[in-house]
């Protein structure tokens, strides 16, 4: 019923820039808290960033200064804006939601699919 459909991952040279986008769909009453995580091969999951539904922002140290997460409420989209890349970014990304389906529903936490970024020359 609820979907998050990503895009915006590929290939970039180190220093280079890439945007990716992620769109929340379905039977949607609220969405709350949004927030990008990353996988790199061998790895677990972990976090990025993350945004509340009022717009605080909160960054992994590795990332703070480079990477921008922002939401498009009115879209039902969060964004992640990532700036002067490095080989130890490529992983794959994932957004991850918090959303309502209805007005007496629970709050579910719903992922992505996933979307490559590899940052190489």
């Amino acid at each position: 019923q609820v979907q998050l459909v990503e895009s915006g991952g590929g290939l970039v040279q180190p220093g280079g820039s890439l945007g990716l986008s992620c769109e929340v769909s379905g039977s949607i009453f609220g969405i709350y808290d949004m927030a990008w995580y990353l996988q790199a091969p061998g790895r677990q999951r972990e976090l990025v960033a993350y945004i509340t539904s009022g717009g605080s922002t909160t960054y992994v140290d590795s990332v703070k200064g480079r990477f921008t997460i922002s939401r498009d409420n009115a879209k039902n989209t969060v964004y992640l804006q990532m700036n002067s890349l490095k080989p130890e970014d490529t992983a794959v990304y994932y957004c991850y939601a918090e959303v309502r389906t209805s007005p007496w529903g629970t709050i579910v936490t719903y992922w992505g699919q996933g979307t490559q970024v590899t940052v190489s020359s």
